[in-house]
């Protein structure tokens, strides 16, 4: 397994970053090879340039700007996502990084003589997960449609391998949270992340981080 994991929290000391070390540490205990992208630490640009726009569908070009983070796509089979539900959808920066890197010829193909629409270019993906908090409770955020959500396990998923394994677990009510439904919250990541991935092996290793 080659699991790429996208984390979005501009805080280290958040319980956002508690919720990715439970996923790290569940691939670990697969023996996954893990690379983990960090927007924040690594001082990802979420805008989508003029000059980015101009070479949007001139291919491989439009890879240049991002390059490791396409490499990073194109290496993975499990692509995971945690980050913080804000105004019930992505973080603008972890949509900045969708803008940028989910490319055409990269995430997907462009219509064509012979296609009317777009076609899945992450066929290698087999696995596709979001962790995530939401500061409304489940019945608002589902009032509101759960845009974030949708956009991933809907939108990107569209993209991927056509059997493509999903798991999704998030903190509702957030902002009046207790130390008891975090903890509870953890272990349900826990399990979740042992479902989503199988059972664990005696051997870990980790290629970047």
């Amino acid at each position: 397994m080659r699991a790429l994991v996208v984390y979005c929290h501009p805080k280290e000391t958040s319980f956002t970053a508690a919720v990715r070390d439970v996923v790290v540490d569940k691939l670990r205990g697969a023996d996954a090879e893990i690379r983990v992208i960090d927007l924040y630490r690594s001082g990802f640009a979420p805008v989508l340039t003029e000059a980015e726009l101009d070479i949007y569908e001139d291919t491989p070009a439009n890879r240049t700007p991002v390059a490791q983070d396409v490499e990073d796509v194109l290496w993975c089979d499990t692509l995971i996502f945690v980050y913080p539900t804000w105004w019930y959808g992505l973080p603008a920066m972890l949509k900045g990084w969708l803008d940028r890197v989910l490319l055409p010829d990269v995430a997907f193909l462009m219509p064509d003589g012979q296609n009317d629409n777009i076609r899945p270019g992450l066929t290698h993906i087999t696995r596709l997960a979001v962790f995530t908090t939401c500061g409304a409770s489940w019945w608002l955020t589902q009032l509101i449609g759960s845009p974030g959500k949708r956009m991933i396990l809907r939108g990107v998923r569209a993209i991927c391998a056509k059997r493509c394994k999903t798991a999704f677990a998030a903190h509702y009510l957030m902002d009046s949270s207790s130390a008891e439904t975090r903890s509870a919250h953890l272990a349900r990541v826990a399990r979740k992340m042992e479902g989503f991935i199988g059972p664990v092996s005696a051997s870990r290793k980790e290629v970047r981080a």
